[in-house]
């Protein structure tokens, strides 16, 4: 039921915004230049990779080495703009159609942090990931990781229809009132790095 629920808001999404794809192509095109979306290796349902899109958001400018400039550094204003109001999430409603996403789940990570997680938050990926999720509508970037993580398990034991259509509603009205994009002095949130394991008995499922 989920699925068929996702892949029905998704396509009548695509057609609905159809305008805006073709406006935001042409925008970063024009200030950003090619390509225009970013696409990155992100762990899906049991951990299973896939390829997630996103509207791009920053330059390719590079130091004197050859490297990548920090993210703070590549991000315009008008790539803050796109993230304010969340248009660069638009092209994963395909990762949807393609069944890769969900509207609703713990948000696709970097794979990196695979082996970063404690048994208690590799739970997260009991399920498909989403677009949005419990940890976005209660703090989005600004919150901790451990509190992130506390949120996606929370929402793995307590899916429902009806908690998704909360999610998806508090999650339209974060986007008509942007907030936690940004944690502390990262453009979003600074980069996990583990911790410590959880002990069975304080296992949240």
């Amino acid at each position: 039921m989920k699925r068929m629920f996702d892949f029905i808001i998704a396509l009548c999404f695509i057609t609905l915004f159809s305008g805006v794809f073709l406006l935001m192509t042409i925008l970063i095109r024009t200030k950003l230049g090619t390509p225009v979306l970013f696409k990155q290796e992100r762990p899906g349902l049991a951990g299973k990779p896939f390829y997630i899109y996103k509207f791009r958001t920053m330059t390719d400018q590079r130091d004197a080495n050859g490297q990548l400039l920090a993210d703070h550094e590549r991000l315009t204003k008008f790539g803050q703009w796109v993230r304010k109001w969340s248009l660069d999430e638009l092209p994963q409603l395909f990762n949807i159609l393609k069944g890769e996403l969900s509207l609703v789940g713990p948000r696709p990570l970097l794979m990196d942090y695979l082996p970063l997680y404690n048994e208690e938050q590799a739970k997260r990926h009991l399920v498909k990931p989403g677009i949005t999720g419990w940890a976005q509508v209660n703090g989005r970037n600004a919150i901790t990781w451990e509190e992130k993580f506390a949120y996606d398990v929370w929402y793995v034991r307590h899916q429902s229809l009806r908690l998704d259509l909360k999610i998806l509603w508090l999650t339209a009205r974060k986007i008509m009132k942007p907030e936690g994009i940004s944690h502390a002095n990262h453009v979003t949130m600074e980069p996990f790095k583990g911790n410590e394991p959880l002990t069975k008995d304080r296992s949240l499922l």
